[in-house]
């Protein structure tokens, strides 16, 4: 009933390869605990001793030690499922058998309670986090320090209070704050991520000028700076921003980073019609492409690729190419020539054409008034197949405008001011287009007005994919003389939910007849605390005269909904898992996933119940310690168990 305790797993992986360096201390609780010695495990992994005092490069910042404890600290909360508020796969308001989650509440907890559940599930993850404005963070981490406690520890004021620099310079990113506050936000966040991606996953983040090279060295350090893939340029206000100093600003960064760079699933983006027409033309025996144009357009001179000039031969009566000339291959043919008249190159070389046997055609073409003659190469791909190029390193379509963003809000909620700086779903799609997101779990953790799950809908609906969204956003309440509280959002999260039931009733109808089985719902879930009354985790801190009105170990206000889905998260899965209520010997059982799952919380529950739970032959079978209609019950209860498991194993638990 905690999330991961990360640092425990990390000291087990330790102990395993390293057991010399595993030694015992007393932990806060005041128990004897497994700790690293450091010492040892320097030695271990150096032939000499680092110098504390040495000189090395690192990329630090006030508390960053912190940051990262941050991190891997437990926490003992669940998350709460709220059906009134969800939105059934067909659209139907209350509806629960959606696969996409929206979740409320800070998105460090929330990941960290994802952990277990979703390691190495999510493809793809986009944020947009909130950009170093120096205005103050609503993340108000644990460690996070006071402006006071920063100012007197680096210098702004001495021991007696008196002020030791310009006040004109104060607050300003010159005195290193808020460069601190924002790093100690963004860390955590993005080391809990990192768990979540699958080995082939991604993530894209968005960030301006202000924090661009700290964000860019905090990803080389969790990520690795192998693993860092590069920076998209995004032309996003093409009229430049009149708000920066000396330079009217046109642009914003997206950094793209993998898991693991040897087996990311980027595919780039589809080539539209026109660029196809480019280099292709159909035939009667399929399709082609001109070997003599690169991709992704253009030409390679032959002073660029002198290995890739040379002439192929032609037969004018069959057409077929070859590399030899004789009698019936009697026409010479060299690379095409590119607009300024110079030699161009072939795409292949000769030792590639040979090798592959690729299916080579000659066609004659009038170019510039002459009948010359192309060669085409038979298509690697079926003609049926998507074509697609490399992804650019500077987006500058019109629809990459944020105005658009704006735009995308006006026209589903009907005022452009309800949501600033929103981003537009363009942006988003071409994303999630360059990386193979098919049927996969998509996350967004500062998830604003919820562009991404739009965008993840609307994707679905025109490639017929299923692509599973997971938004979480904290419910940052709305500033009473925003336009967003005078027409009744208490906070973000009310703005993001109704773009997504808006969004996708759009998305529907404009899918017709294809979008019929489109999911364009989502759960509700809340961040809350622990189903568990603290007894269940403090025992110690209890007089025995208080145990009387602890015998139920479940908080008062939990339903048996709530145990259901923090048992979920226990087991490992999947929050969007189907789930159905079946009366079993006249009590309420929630099966899980096809039975995957049996979990029973209702009262009086007795042997017959257990029995004809575990003829179902679950994978996990739950019930509460108070669900048991007498002792008889829990006496009884594994051996019940143990009769079907000859048949399949079935791991039992008791609340």
């Amino acid at each position: 009933m905690q999330s991961r305790d990360v640092v425990g797993g990390n000291v087990k992986k330790i102990a395993a390869l390293f057991p010399q360096c595993v030694t015992e201390r007393i932990g806060k609780d005041g128990m004897a605990e497994l700790a690293i010695d450091f010492d040892k495990l320097r030695a271990e992994l150096s032939n000499e001793m680092l110098d504390e005092g040495e000189e090395r490069y690192q990329f630090t910042w006030p508390d960053k030690r912190a940051a990262s404890r941050l991190a891997n600290e437990p926490i003992n909360k669940t998350l709460r499922p709220c059906r009134e508020e969800s939105v059934g796969k067909d659209g139907t308001p209350g509806g629960f058998d959606s696969e996409n989650l929206y979740i409320e509440g800070d998105n460090l907890d929330v990941l960290k309670v994802l952990r277990e559940t979703y390691l190495g599930r999510v493809k793809m993850i986009y944020i947009d986090p909130p950009y170093n404005t120096g205005n103050d963070f609503v993340y108000n981490d644990d460690f996070a320090q006071g402006k006071e406690d920063f100012e007197q520890r680096n210098g702004l004021f001495d021991e007696e209070g008196n002020q030791t620099i310009d006040p004109m310079q104060r607050n300003t990113e010159a005195n290193g704050r808020f460069h601190t506050d924002w790093l100690n936000m963004i860390y955590p966040r993005l080391k809990v991520a990192r768990d979540l991606l699958s080995d082939d996953g991604v993530i894209f983040i968005s960030i301006d000028e202000n924090e661009y090279d700290n964000l860019h060295k905090i990803c080389s350090e969790i990520f690795g700076e192998r693993n860092v893939i590069g920076t998209i340029i995004v032309q996003s206000n093409p009229r430049g921003s009149m708000s920066s100093a000396e330079i009217a600003e046109l642009h914003e960064y997206v950094i793209l980073c993998s898991k693991n760079r040897e087996l990311s699933s980027i595919i780039g983006h589809k080539l539209s019609e026109d660029m196809i027409s480019e280099y292709k033309y159909s035939d009667v025996n399929g399709q082609y492409r001109l070997l003599g144009l690169r991709m992704r357009g253009g030409f390679w001179r032959r002073t660029d690729r002198p290995k890739l000039y040379f002439p192929l031969y032609i037969n004018p009566i069959s057409k077929e190419v070859s590399l030899n000339k004789d009698g019936s291959f009697s026409i010479q043919v060299f690379p095409i020539q590119i607009s300024t008249g110079e030699e161009g190159t072939w795409r292949w070389s000769k030792e590639k054409i040979m090798a592959d046997g690729s299916e080579l055609v000659g066609k004659q073409v009038k170019r510039d008034g002459e009948k010359v003659w192309d060669i085409f190469q038979k298509d690697y791909l079926d003609k049926d197949s998507v074509k697609r190029t490399k992804a650019k390193s500077i987006w500058n379509e019109p629809e990459m405008n944020y105005q658009n963003g704006t735009n995308n809000i006006k026209s589903l909620l009907g005022n452009s001011k309800l949501f600033e700086y929103s981003k537009p779903t363009f942006l988003i799609n071409q994303m999630l287009e360059m990386i193979d997101t098919e049927n996969s779990i998509i996350l967004d953790f500062f998830s604003g007005s919820a562009t991404t799950a739009h965008a993840v809908m609307k994707l679905n609906s025109e490639d017929g994919s299923n692509r599973k969204f997971i938004m979480v956003q904290l419910p940052e309440v709305t500033d009473e003389k925003s336009e967003a509280h005078k027409v009744g959002y208490a906070n973000i999260c009310e703005i993001g939910k109704e773009r997504i039931r808006r969004a996708g009733k759009k998305v529907k109808e404009e899918a017709g007849l294809q979008g019929q089985d489109l999911d364009t719902g989502f759960r509700v879930l809340k961040l809350d605390s622990s189903n568990m009354e603290d007894v269940f985790y403090t025992p110690e801190k209890f007089d025995p005269s208080l145990f009387d009105g602890l015998v139920n170990n479940i908080k008062a206000d939990r339903t048996p909904e709530d145990l259901l889905f923090q048992v979920m998260l226990d087991l490992g899965i999947e929050l969007s898992a189907k789930i159905e209520q079946k009366e079993i010997a006249g009590k309420k059982v929630f099966s899980v996933d096809d039975d995957y799952l049996l979990a029973c919380f209702d009262t009086d529950v007795n042997e017959t119940t257990i029995e004809e739970m575990a003829k179902l032959l679950p994978t996990h079978l739950v019930i509460r310690d108070a669900s048991a209609a007498n002792d008889n019950v829990l006496d009884n209860f594994d051996q019940i168990i143990e009769s079907y498991s000859n048949e399949k194993k079935i791991t039992t638990h008791i609340l």
